[in-house]
Parts: structure tokens; sequence; C-alpha cells
């Protein structure tokens, strides 16, 4: 299946809804005076300043797989470095004081195994903090997936990329055994959202975009009008708009010194 790619505008629609996890996340890390700072899977970098606008003396880079988020980023300027890279083989020059990935590890296949590799990429007494969605039963997953496996869309999406996660139990057990002190919590969103077809929007620029992508044009057409009725009765209209729960998962480490 050929590598699906990132529409960061797309991406950016709901970018206050989707920045929030991040803000949150980023509060309860403890580093005080970090000298390195880097996001690992940054995204468009609308997040990643944030970074050097906490930590101003750090030296702050983002980290993403795609090509077309990496421009994007590199378009805001400013104090932060940016690079493409693979998030599951990442490897820094010299550990660092935080790593943070933010909504990006549910796209990497067994990254429960990958994270005492991502613990030792940071220096004794640092910080490994994650944020990933929770929300994999709920319609928008299970919609998408349950639509894709009918004919005649199977045949083109069998082995696209899906993303999965655990819960924050899971995550604090591989972790403090590991030696860190982990803060590890759940919180369900209620995101408020308004437009035509707004929970497509949203999960075309995410989950959805590698089933979409993997579809030709005349039958992701097709697609997408049955995707969008079926999620439109999922989640229909009330006087304040369309309600969309999302449940994300948090966790916050410190490495022991």
């Amino acid at each position: 299946m050929p590598e699906h790619s990132w529409d960061p505008d797309r991406y950016l629609t709901y970018a206050d809804e989707r920045g929030r996890p991040f803000v949150e996340l980023v509060a309860r890390i403890g580093a005080s005076s970090p000298a390195s700072v880097v996001d690992l899977g940054c995204g468009p970098g609308n997040l990643t300043r944030l970074l050097a606008e906490r930590w101003p003396d750090a030296a702050v880079s983002g980290i993403d797989s795609s090509p077309e988020m990496i421009a994007k980023a590199a378009e805001l300027g400013g104090a932060v470095s940016y690079a493409v890279g693979d998030v599951a083989s990442w490897v820094p020059a010299e550990p660092v004081d935080v790593l943070i990935s933010n909504a990006t590890l549910q796209w990497i296949p067994g990254h429960l195994e990958l994270l005492p590799r991502l613990v030792g990429q940071v220096r004794p007494g640092g910080w490994f903090a994650f944020q990933v969605p929770g929300n994999f039963e709920q319609p928008t997953h299970t919609i998408r997936r349950d639509l894709a496996a009918e004919a005649p869309y199977a045949a083109r999406t069998a082995g696209v990329a899906s993303p999965q996660a655990f819960d924050a139990a899971t995550y604090l057990a591989v972790l403090a055994a590991l030696g860190c002190t982990v803060d590890a919590w759940e919180t369900t969103y209620l995101h408020v959202l308004h437009g035509p077809d707004p929970v497509f929007t949203w999960v075309s620029g995410t989950a959805a975009g590698p089933t979409l992508q993997a579809l030709e044009p005349d039958m992701r057409a097709s697609y997408e009008e049955e995707f969008k009725l079926r999620l439109a009765i999922a989640y229909p209209a009330s006087a304040a708009g369309v309600l969309m729960p999302f449940r994300r998962v948090f966790v916050v480490a410190q490495v022991p010194a």
C-alpha cells in the first residue's frame, strides 16, 4: 500500500480543538529550564512554537515524517527548527531534556514496544510526554472501517494505515516498569462543530485520510457521499451545533535520574 500524504490546511481546519490537548499535556511537564526540547510528530508546527514560548532558552525542534507538514511548519519561521524524519526510528545526536509526541504514536504499529527506546532518548531526570486519541470505537472510526470493508471499497482499502492506541493504565504500567515516575489520565472533550459535514471535515484530515487516498477519484466520491450520510446520522445537529465526543489519553513521565 503506498504511503499516504497529509494535507496541513485540512488538518488545521479545527486547529483550536486539536490544540487544546497539546496545551494541557505540556502544562503537566515539570521541566523548568530544559536545554533541548523535541516535538516528535510536530505536524504543521502551529503547536511546536508554543514550546519555544514556554522555554525560550531551549533549542526547540520539530520532527515529522510528512514533507508537506514540515514545509507548512517552516513557513512559520521563529525560533524552532524543523526536519523530516521517521518518528519510529528517530535518534537525536544526544539525549534531549524534553521529548513530546502529540497525536502521533497511534499511527506507529507496535508503538507500545517503541516506548522503551523513546525513553532512552531522554536525559536522566528529563521528561517524556505524549497524547493519543482514545476514541477508536466511536462512530467516526467504526463507520469508516465498516464502510471501507464493503464492496467495492474493500479491494482498494485493505491494509491502509489505521490508528491504534491503549488506555492510560497500559501506558503507565509500561513506563513505570522502566523506572519512570508517571502521570497518566484520560479526558473526553465534547467538541461543538459547525458548517457542512463538520465531522467528515474533521476525520478526513486525520484518521480517514489514508482510506480516502487509497480510493480512485470516482470511488472516493461515492465513499465520501455515503460516509457523510452515515456520520450525519451518528452525529445529528443540535441547537448548539454538531456535538462530537472525543476521548484522549495523556501520559507525562519523568525519566529516572
